[in-house]
């Protein structure tokens, strides 16, 4: 099979599984709270690189990493995943997943407008046309259309699902300096939000579960959204001739993600989504391709 024909087979396997996680961490929610959840995904997302990472380097993987590597992952490890999805799993708890996750998905023009204080990177006239059109979207989403009377669906879960767009671009900013291999990252990484979200648990939750369906759904978000997808994304991008030609699948999997959000997790999808996430979408767009 050609190179590339595997490289989109590994993006769209990608894009589709990044296309339930949000119906995924909603239903989990039903059994879990949102600090259970990210200890038990967490878990399995450390367990399952630990087995990626004895598959790619063999068992002498430890030596491939340095001290300064650990300390790095410490820190990194603190933003992602620990309060990165401590905000994003509250976030989801307050709102609808149809809601969360398209605001989630402002990120990128996030990173945008951090890039400009901490990376000193200019800004053009097209770059802030994109950042004015996707917040325009994430207006209509939380105010579910009433954009003039600016009545917010729930201002604390629209604070914190913006407020983790902030974070995953700090986590991603600070991980241009690590120069590990991606896999071995991340498993330090993912060690390091183990180790936090460990010492956490105690003082705001409980380890006990009462729904063994709670543990079915931390297994599926932690090997999936946390492990396995991100090694299926990195060897489309090392696989594909280029990587314009499958980065623009991924613009498919929020609109994927209404569908599994409106047959699995039961919510009618709104007008005002589809239109807050279209805007949201195109101005993602228009800043990718306004880069300087």
């Amino acid at each position: 099979m050609p190179d590339q024909k595997k490289a989109y087979i590994f993006a769209l396997l990608t894009v589709g599984i990044w296309s339930t996680v949000a119906s995924a961490f909603k239903i989990s929610l039903r059994y879990l709270d949102h600090i259970q959840l990210l200890f038990y995904s967490c878990l399995s997302s450390t367990l399952v690189l630990t087995v990626l990472c004895l598959y790619f380097f063999g068992p002498g993987f430890w030596k491939k990493i340095s001290f300064e590597n650990i300390r790095s992952s410490l820190m990194l490890g603190f933003l992602n995943p620990f309060l990165y999805y401590l905000v994003l799993f509250k976030a989801y708890d307050l709102l609808p997943a149809q809601e969360a996750q398209p605001l989630n998905y402002t990120w990128g023009i996030t990173l945008a407008l951090l890039s400009i204080p901490l990376l000193k990177q200019k800004i053009n006239k097209m770059q802030i046309l994109a950042i004015v059109i996707s917040y325009s979207g994430t207006l209509v989403i939380s105010t579910r259309g009433n954009i003039l009377g600016l009545e917010f669906s729930n201002p604390i879960g629209v604070a914190l699902a913006l407020g983790s767009t902030i974070i995953w671009s700090l986590y991603w900013i600070y991980n241009t300096k690590d120069t590990l291999d991606p896999v071995l990252k991340l498993f330090l990484n993912f060690s390091a939000g183990l180790i936090y979200i460990t010492i956490f648990l105690p003082f705001v939750s409980t380890f006990h579960i009462e729904d063994v369906r709670g543990l079915y759904g931390a297994f599926y978000v932690g090997t999936f959204e946390m492990g396995i997808t991100f090694v299926f994304w990195l060897m489309a991008l090392r696989l594909s001739r280029t990587t314009a030609q499958i980065s623009n699948l991924i613009y498919l999997s929020p609109f994927l993600s209404l569908i599994f959000i409106y047959f699995l997790v039961g919510e009618t999808i709104m007008l005002s989504t589809i239109l807050g996430l279209v805007l949201i979408m195109t101005g993602l767009i228009i800043q990718n391709r306004a880069k300087i």
